[in-house]
């Protein structure tokens, strides 16, 4: 499954749902998949929006390559997500088959539900279908 940046980040900041989600993978339970154009969007905004320095960003994003599988993307895919920028999580979900895309996108990804068989759902969504 893909998390999209607004996962992760809620994952570093805060105790939640998006946490218990991001746990999941890192234990192995279940197989967590990223790309570079995900994690240069984490980085960005964990200087922006968490305040974090660029050393303390990228031990973020080191951890999160520990246990999250990198695919490549080519950006060929425009067009399908509500927000251009959202087009890189759903290639991604489909260049590594992912069977979910998570998110706290209200707005611009959740709406769309699903697409080429990945579910797109929420933190919560997910916990309850797992359990």
């Amino acid at each position: 499954m893909v998390f999209d940046t607004n996962v992760l980040l809620s994952a570093v900041g805060w105790n939640g749902n998006p946490l218990r989600c991001l746990l999941l993978a890192r234990a192995g339970t279940i197989q967590g998949l990223t790309c570079a154009e995900i994690l240069d969007e984490v980085y960005e905004k964990a200087i922006e929006k968490l305040g974090r320095s660029p050393a303390e960003a990228f031990a973020i994003l080191d951890e999160l390559r520990e246990f999250l599988q990198m695919v490549t993307i080519t950006g060929a895919l425009q067009g399908v997500a509500l927000h251009p920028s959202d087009d890189k999580v759903i290639e991604c979900a489909l260049v590594g088959n992912a069977t979910y895309i998570v998110t706290g996108d209200r707005k611009h990804l959740l709406p769309i539900r699903s697409f080429r068989g990945i579910q797109i759902v929420s933190p919560t969504e997910l916990l309850e279908q797992l359990v």
